[in-house]
């Protein structure tokens, strides 16, 4: 069994250790961290010390753990926190972990500019997707810490808030925290852009205002295909479909035959957690879904424009709930390629506009293998009856 203690230690040239800190250092002979974190370190460290590098893959560097029952490992800040702490946790659930922590990067910068950080929303995007830092812009957190890397800078971050109009923020941001060149910069996003900033840095977002927020988006302040009004999922059809499709419960939505991407933006925007695809065989489709997802403030939604049956499907996160916008005449197809895909217990809603369709759908979810579990006869105002179907494979 291995034994660890992880030291967090922040960018000082010469760290001010605690007690407990320094008699790990002399006992020990074997020492971990990365290549920036040995630096800092390498004059408190024995001469003959041995120094395991922690870079990917991460494999090779348990691999050389396990020659080694005891081991001091430098981490940044708190080790618990997006930390390597974490890590040897998932690895090695039976290891065991001495803590010592000092401030993380972003307690350090709440420090700075005198920022009450009890009630800050914390996102990593330290090697990590977009998701849930979009989540949290539309969610509207009052308060957003930002753990970044060499590819989300505050400057990428600041171009992706503006490119969905979250302009509703003040920047500060963090440059080398702890070290003798340590610099704190307050900055809007549209500045931001502009510069470069220097590795590592960490950002603490600070709304200045509430955004509005849709609940019900008009279908008149959609960009419409060619105008047509009747090409979209009215805004309470549109209301009671997330309904039945339950989003709360599932992570991963495919929305087949989006058009103008409204189903695919109101579900994003009452669901932020939800990673979304959406699927259009017309071309104009893409600009559509840029154009209103950029209009509503719903970054990240994945887009795919072509034949859904012919779609190579295996790089998108695997849906537990699929709404069908379109089929196209192809319904079996469509519904078989979807039940190849689907995960246990998943849901497929549609909207039934004919007696016919109804049927057809009624009989091709029973063919592959779903059960019906309900159906919804809903008419707005002047337009259709529409009869909502919700299918799940039990």
């Amino acid at each position: 069994m291995n034994n660890f203690t992880i030291i967090g230690i922040d960018d000082k040239d010469h760290p001010e250790l605690p007690e407990q800190a320094r008699a790990a250092i002399v006992t020990h002979h074997v020492f971990s961290g990365g290549k920036r974190h040995h630096e800092i370190m390498r004059d408190y460290l024995p001469e003959d010390h041995l120094w395991i590098d922690i870079t990917v893959p991460l494999d090779d560097v348990f691999h050389q753990y396990e020659n080694h029952p005891d081991i001091v490992v430098f981490a940044s800040g708190d080790p618990l926190f997006f930390g390597f702490a974490n890590t040897v946790l998932k690895r090695l659930p039976d290891a065991k972990i001495t803590l010592i922590p000092t401030f993380n990067s972003l307690q350090t910068l709440a420090h700075r500019i005198l920022l009450p950080y009890h009630d800050m929303h914390v996102v990593s995007l330290t090697g990590r997707p977009w998701l849930e830092f979009d989540r949290a812009l539309i969610e509207g957190q009052e308060k957003i810490g930002v753990l970044t890397d060499r590819e989300h800078t505050p400057a990428t971050i600041a171009e992706r808030m503006l490119r969905y109009g979250y302009d509703n923020y003040i920047m500060y941001v963090g440059e080398a925290l702890g070290s003798t060149t340590e610099t704190v910069r307050i900055l809007v996003p549209d500045d931001a852009t502009a510069l470069t900033f220097r590795h590592p840095n960490c950002l603490i977002l600070h709304r200045t205002y509430e955004r509005q927020r849709h609940f019900g988006i008009p279908e008149r302040d959609f960009e419409l295909l060619d105008g047509r009004a009747n090409m979209i999922t009215k805004a309470p059809i549109r209301l009671l479909t997330l309904a039945q499709l339950d989003l709360r419960r599932y992570q991963t939505l495919w929305d087949i035959g989006f058009c103008t991407g409204s189903v695919s933006i109101e579900a994003k925007l009452q669901f932020p957690h939800l990673h979304v695809v959406a699927f259009e065989q017309r071309p104009e489709g893409k600009r559509l879904m840029e154009i209103n997802a950029t209009r509503f403030g719903t970054p990240g939604i994945i887009s795919r424009i072509g034949d859904f049956l012919q779609a190579e499907l295996d790089d998108l996160p695997v849906p537990d709930a699929v709404f069908i916008g379109g089929h196209g005449g192809h319904m079996d197809q469509i519904v078989r390629k979807i039940s190849e895909h689907l995960l246990p217990n998943g849901i497929i809603v549609f909207n039934s506009v004919s007696k016919q369709s109804q049927e057809l759908f009624a009989e091709t979810v029973k063919q592959h293998g779903f059960t019906l579990v309900s159906t919804q006869h809903v008419a707005i105002d002047d337009h259709n009856p529409i009869v909502i179907m919700k299918a799940q494979r039990i």
